[in-house]
């Protein structure tokens, strides 16, 4: 394995069994880990955070649904059902195929077997002014952001005695009409329908604008026709104004601007328009397709995808991967099933690998797309053209997202926290615990400083 200097910048143990290295902890990363026989491996897992997050329900925490422990797992109590298995909280910098090492922050680490599960990042298609101020949802911390932010534009508007400042603050813009664009959207309708109207009685929460903007033609365009005409019309039923075949050009933090040549004043953004895969340095153009890596049916990653060779150690799995399977050309959707998928059947193979037998290729299985828009109102597809709303296909999304969260503790949180919304129609974590860090935001950045002063 490694000399004893680089043992000690990580410190893991020498072992005699191949080291398995997964880098991210995921959906993709924490199956993997779990169907892996530690008896073959010894097992590594290396990831900036040292949590799982539940992805699907971070719009949640963003609109005051849930607090973020509810939806975020301890990586470490995956690790401790599993012998000889190691995690550690750091950032991987670059990874040399040719030695075998990684090089990370707290130093460099060999791998017998290497399983990349970063998973994806926010794509902003290079707009540089909406990477600075719009606000993404794709990890806790922007989730908590958002909240603030969210909030501290009602208190913002309970000060101002201007109009027109209040309507701004008070629209609101996502981009993207995807699952997530779409549940952010409906959050934000209920806010405004249920919720805000109590917090804000001298506040016209009425004139609260929500705008969903949409490239393409058709709102959840990854799902069937019908879930997405449903989906636009229980939108539209909650007041959020839906606008298709438009992209969004530019915003400076006050102003939207659309390729259509029209402006909104809005003083928030939500991005959620894209994403890529989440990199790592070492990597070729040819291992690169699409800004993911380019893998194999079983998941190893290719030095050339056009000589269709593969490293032999070099997997990946997940968001990160880009498979043309059989039935989706174009690549695996991004789905938690898809990377879920993979993780079982990279494992089996790992462990299939060390008996000397033969890997066998991936064959992606679809269990259905569900996405939310409110209380009684979902849209589920199927496989054999199935297709659910309203209060059943609500019903049937609750079920699947319970049954998929890390933990009994989790799972029963949040029942408990949908049950509490539904029944009193209130949002009870409606709180600015840290303010919004957009250095756009002036107000915010004053809260922030007058923070540290007081806290020395």
């Amino acid at each position: 394995m490694t000399n004893q200097e680089q043992h000690f910048s990580i410190n893991i143990p020498d072992t005699e069994k191949n080291r398995i290295v997964i880098i991210g902890g995921g959906f993709g990363g924490v199956q993997l880990l779990k169907n892996l026989n530690p008896d073959y491996f010894q097992i590594v897992l290396l990831d900036r955070y040292n949590y799982h997050t539940f992805q699907p329900l971070l719009y949640q925490v963003a609109t005051a649904g849930l607090e973020p422990d509810s939806i975020a797992g301890p990586l470490r109590k995956v690790i401790n059902q599993k012998p000889d298995t190691h995690f550690r909280m750091l950032k991987v910098n670059q990874i040399d195929p040719e030695a075998k090492t990684l090089d990370t922050s707290a130093g460099s680490l060999d791998y017998d077997h290497l399983v990349i599960a970063t998973g994806a990042q926010i794509n902003y298609f290079g707009n540089k002014n909406i990477a600075k101020h719009a606000f993404p949802v794709k990890q806790v911390t922007h989730a908590l952001d958002l909240r603030s932010h969210i909030f501290q534009q009602f208190e913002k508007s309970e000060i101002i005695t201007s109009q027109e400042e209040k309507k701004k603050l008070m629209t609101f813009v996502v981009v993207g009409a995807g699952p997530t664009g779409v549940e952010v959207c409906g959050a934000l309708a209920e806010l405004k329908n249920k919720v805000l109207p109590k917090d804000y009685p001298k506040l016209d929460i009425g004139s609260m604008q929500i705008h969903l903007v949409e490239g393409l033609d058709r709102v959840l365009p990854s799902m069937s026709e019908k879930s997405g005409r449903k989906a636009k019309k229980y939108l539209e039923r909650m007041g959020v104004n839906v606008v298709l075949n438009c992209m969004t050009s530019d915003y400076d933090g006050q102003v939207v601007t659309l390729d259509n040549d029209t402006t909104i004043q809005a003083g928030t953004l939500v991005w959620a328009a894209g994403v890529k895969g989440n990199l790592i340095d070492g990597f070729g153009e040819k291992s690169i397709q699409k800004g993911k890596l380019m893998v194999d049916q079983t998941n190893h990653v290719f030095v050339d995808h056009e000589q269709k060779q593969a490293y032999g150690t070099i997997f990946a799995i997940g968001d990160v991967a880009h498979m043309q399977h059989p039935d989706y050309p174009k690549g695996l959707p991004g789905l938690a099933q898809a990377a879920i998928q993979q993780g079982r059947q990279l494992a089996k193979n790992l462990n299939r690998l060390h008996q000397y037998q033969t890997m066998k290729s991936f064959q992606y299985k679809n269990k259905g797309v569900l996405a939310t828009v409110g209380r009684n109102q979902a849209v589920a597809d199927f496989p054999g053209n199935l297709n659910f709303s309203g209060a059943l296909g609500w019903l049937i999304w609750m079920v699947v997202h319970l049954l998929f969260l890390i933990g009994f503790r989790n799972k029963a949180v949040v029942f408990a926290n949908w049950s509490w919304n539904y029944f009193t129609y209130d949002r009870g974590i409606r709180l600015i615990l840290r303010p919004s860090t957009k250095k756009s935001d002036p107000v915010s950045r004053e809260m922030i400083e007058e923070m540290q002063e007081a806290e020395g």
